[in-house]
């Protein structure tokens, strides 16, 4: 497979390290996405060199490889590629590379050893050593009391020939002897091949989309690091350097298949790191775990399908870490999230419930909505079957009270016979005026309690405001609110998809979920696996290459079609 690597970062299972061209100039960047989304990624603006000047060059990459050719002769070639997690390896004929430092204050070079040069990135908390294998190298970095002025590593052939080796790592380099660029490409590529093989087969219509998602899936993986207690599939490469609580569970059921134990390893990720008071972080990365906000409480769900897939998941061990886990995460909503017992719990922003800024929340904070109290709903119901599972009958019972209340005082409060509502808590309660949101018609997710007429109702409004040619949008397009490119003002987005799809599909409406499956990973032949698409042209909108979108069209394509 080829791609763009402005689109879709060449990157490999494990890595912090990255490759991608910036969109508006064209440059070639070597990134390390240590430190979350908002710590700035690019460490290295890269061009290509013959004798010390800027040549010009095209890219051709691969899964595996990433090859710059010199324009003004063929023969001129670099091949480059990241053998293991934290090191890359550069072979070049003809031709060489300059790497100019995006720096901070501190930041410095030093000569460490004999063809040896040592990196210090202060504001990434990260070193890195550049061994020079075969070739030349000139260094242009001048001294300015602190640090380097400017720092410029010319990296050139001898004899024809070049190989460097980039490792990075957080305190001190350890020596090794190095192998052939041949063996290190080799490496990657069986490391490649056999996830791949992994991944699940989909009909030859989508094969190109699989073999994106594949790659996407792999090559988003980064590897155990400070808060990082384990290997964690992030959303993107790109910008959003992350793991969410929510987009876990959908990678986490994606892998379940074939790697359980990476798949465990994203729920258990949260579970490290849960607060005292049960609520699990927004999400995490190597520096740190935020609490600002949360997302909704999926995690009971999601785990129970991954149960299904699996039976690596149900030993005693794994069933009663996570029930204890999802118990206290549970309490949190409970006892944190709502007035009292006759107010449903509240999102105390837009991003708590994924949607950052659907209609729902376009009247204030904070807001009582249906989708929430659904979800704990069902939540409560698969906690007092673990609990059942565990012999704790006491909690069986409990569990199965707090949800048929819940259940109660959910259609008491925001159903009104022809849908359901949203309210804010402001001054005043107020019933919030839109209901256009499909964030409203998320509480099909509990159609296995409801009467069949009000699941019918649902169904109805699916295909009547939100069906479109890829998918459901998220608002409806009949709603002076709707925007193609509205995040969640319109786009399709998976989650949602899954989230309906295997809903209606449990309610026996196993027809209408396989043609919206049909339809979402029909979008990935437009959009490629991209955050979210257009719901009538299926363009890929936002982030292009991100992992939740993958491991929803591999399930979708899998279980569906």
């Amino acid at each position: 497979m080829e791609f763009n690597i402005s689109d879709v970062p060449f990157s490999r299972y494990g890595s912090y390290l990255v490759f991608s061209t910036d969109l508006e100039s064209g440059e070639l960047l070597l990134r390390d996405v240590h430190g979350g989304d908002e710590s700035e990624s690019t460490i290295f603006k890269i061009e290509v060199i013959k004798n010390g000047n800027p040549v010009p060059y095209s890219i051709k990459v691969s899964e595996t490889k990433l090859t710059l050719m010199g324009a003004e002769n063929p023969q001129d070639e670099i091949n480059i590629c990241i053998s293991e997690e934290d090191m890359i390896h550069i072979e070049a004929r003809g031709i060489g590379l300059r790497f100019n430092a995006v720096k901070t204050r501190y930041d410095n070079v030093l000569q460490y050893d004999l063809d040896k040069w040592e990196y210090h990135f202060y504001s990434k908390e990260i070193k890195m050593m550049f061994s020079l294998i075969e070739g030349n190298v000139a260094l242009n970095a001048p001294w300015k009391i602190v640090g380097n002025e400017s720092i410029a590593m010319d990296v050139e052939t001898k004899e024809d020939y070049m190989h460097l080796v980039i490792e990075s790592y957080k305190t001190v380099w350890k020596c090794k002897n190095f192998e052939s660029y041949e063996m290190a490409q080799k490496k990657v590529d069986e490391c490649y091949g056999d996830w791949i093989k992994s991944m699940p087969e989909v009909l030859e219509r989508y094969k190109a989309s699989r073999e994106l998602a594949s790659y996407i899936t792999w090559s988003c993986v980064v590897h155990p690091q400070d808060k990082l207690t384990r290997y964690a599939m992030y959303m993107s490469k790109n910008s959003m350097n992350n793991i969410w609580s929510w987009d876990n569970c959908f990678n986490a059921m994606m892998l379940s298949l074939n790697h359980p134990g990476l798949a465990l390893d994203q729920l258990l990720l949260f579970v490290d790191n849960q607060d005292e008071c049960g609520i699990y972080p927004d999400f995490i990365n190597d520096r740190y775990s935020s609490f600002s906000c949360c997302k909704p409480p999926i995690h009971a769900w999601a785990f129970s399908k991954i149960r299904k897939n699996n039976n690596f998941f149900n030993t005693r061990d794994v069933v009663e870490t996570m029930y204890e886990s999802l118990s206290r995460a549970t309490e949190y909503w409970l006892v944190y999230r709502r007035k009292n017992k006759n107010t449903l719990p509240l999102y105390n922003h837009g991003n708590d419930s994924g949607w950052d800024n659907a209609s729902v929340f376009h009247m204030g904070i904070p807001v009582e909505s249906p989708d929430l109290a659904a979800h704990l709903i069902r939540q409560m119901d698969i906690l007092s079957e673990m609990a059942d599972e565990l012999g704790k009958m006491e909690d069986k019972d409990r569990w199965r009270k707090e949800a048929d209340d819940m259940y109660e005082l959910l259609m008491k409060r925001l159903w009104s016979g022809n849908g359901f509502s949203a309210i804010v808590h402001a001054a005043q309660e107020r019933e919030i005026p839109y209901r256009t949101s499909l964030l409203l018609r998320l509480p099909i997710v509990i159609g296995y309690r409801f009467p069949t007429e009000i699941t019918a109702s649902i169904v109805t409004s699916l295909k009547d405001d939100f069906e479109s040619t890829f998918g459901l949008a998220t608002e409806s397009y009949k709603s002076p609110l709707y925007k193609e490119d509205g995040y969640w003002l319109g786009p399709v987005w998976a989650p949602v998809m899954y989230l309906i799809i295997d809903a209606l599909n449990s309610l026996g409406y196993s027809s209408i979920a396989k043609d919206y499956a049909q339809r979402f990973c029909n979008a990935t032949i437009t959009g490629g696996m991209a955050e979210n698409f257009d719901p009538f042209t299926g363009k890929g909108l936002v982030d292009p290459a991100f992992t939740w979108t993958s491991s929803v069209f591999l399930m979708l394509a899998k279980e569906y079609l």
